[in-house]
C-alpha cells in the first residue's frame, strides 16, 4: 500500500518539473496550499503520533520533541551549508553560476525525496489513516520537490538533459523510499522518535522555504486563504480517519 500511494508522490513530482518549464501566474496559489498541507499534517497528525509511539522522556523533555527540534534544526543546517557553497562558488565564478551547486542543490532534494517515502512507509506501519495523512503531505509538497529541483538544475547552467535526469531521480526516489520499509518492521520507539525528525523537517520545509516563496512576488490573500483551506483538508483528513 505504501508504495502504491508513493506512486502519487513520483507523478507529482513529475508534475512539478514539467509545470517549472511551463509555470504560470499561479504557481504562488501552489505553494500556499503545498505549505498549508504540510503544517497540517506536522501539527495536527505527525507530532501526537510520535509522541504517543515514542513514549519515554529525555532530561524532561518527551523524546519525540527533542527529534522534532533535532529535525527542523538539521533541515536548517543543510539549507544553511548549501546556500554557503552557493555563496563561495558564485564568488569564485564571473557568471555567478556553477553547474556542480545546482547538481549538489538538486542531490539533496533526491535524498530528501527517499526520506519523504521511508516516512510514508513508517506511517502506514502505524495505521492506515495516518500513512494516507502523510502519503497526502508528501504528495503535495513533491509537486514543488519536482518544481525546484528541475529549476534548481537548469538555473546553474545545466543542460535540460541533466535537469530532467535529475527530476527523474527525485521522482522515483520516494518509491524506493517506501519500498525499504516493506522488509523491515520498525519498532514503535525509534518509528516515533523518526516521525518526530521527519515533522521538525518538514515543518522547517513549509515555514522557511516554501510558504516565503509563496508570497514572495504575490502576497496574495488568495495564497493565504490556500494555505489556511491546506490545513482545513488535513484536519478534515484526520478527523474522518479516527
Amino acid at each position: 500500500m505504501a508504495v502504491f500511494v508513493a506512486l502519487g508522490a513520483f507523478l507529482m513530482t513529475l508534475a512539478g518539473g514539467w509545470t517549472a518549464q511551463r509555470v504560470t501566474d499561479r504557481r504562488h496559489l501552489v505553494l500556499g496550499l503545498a505549505g498549508g498541507l504540510m503544517l497540517g499534517v506536522v501539527g495536527l497528525d505527525l507530532l501526537p503520533e510520535a509522541l504517543k509511539a515514542a513514549g519515554r522522556e529525555i532530561h524532561g523533555v518527551p523524546a519525540a520533541l527533542l527529534l522534532f527540534v533535532a529535525g527542523f534544526l538539521l533541515a536548517h543546517l543543510v539549507e544553511r551549508l548549501l546556500a554557503h557553497r552557493q555563496a563561495a562558488h558564485g564568488a569564485e565564478e564571473t557568471n555567478g553560476r556553477t553547474p556542480e551547486v545546482g547538481l549538489t542543490a538538486a542531490a539533496a532534494m533526491v535524498g530528501h525525496s527517499a526520506m519523504d517515502g521511508v516516512a510514508i512507509g513508517a506511517a502506514f506501519q502505524v495505521d492506515g489513516g495516518m500513512g494516507v495523512a502523510v502519503a497526502l503531505a508528501v504528495i503535495a509538497h513533491d509537486f514543488a520537490d519536482g518544481f525546484n529541483t528541475y529549476t534548481l538544475t537548469s538555473l546553474y547552467g545545466n543542460a535540460r538533459r541533466r535537469a530532467l535526469a535529475m527530476l527523474f531521480a527525485d521522482a522515483v526516489a520516494p518509491v524506493v523510499g517506501a519500498a525499504s520499509t516493506s522488509f523491515v518492521t520498525i519498532p514503535e520507539h525509534v518509528l516515533g522518535g523518526y516521525l518526530g525528525l521527519f515533522g521538525g523537517a518538514l515543518l522547517y520545509l513549509a515555514a522557511a522555504e516554501i510558504l516565503p516563496e509563496a508570497h514572495h512576488e504575490h502576497p496574495a490573500r488568495s495564497t493565504l486563504l490556500c494555505t489556511i483551506a491546506g490545513v482545513g483538508f488535513i484536519w478534515l483528513v484526520v478527523g474522518l480517519a479516527g
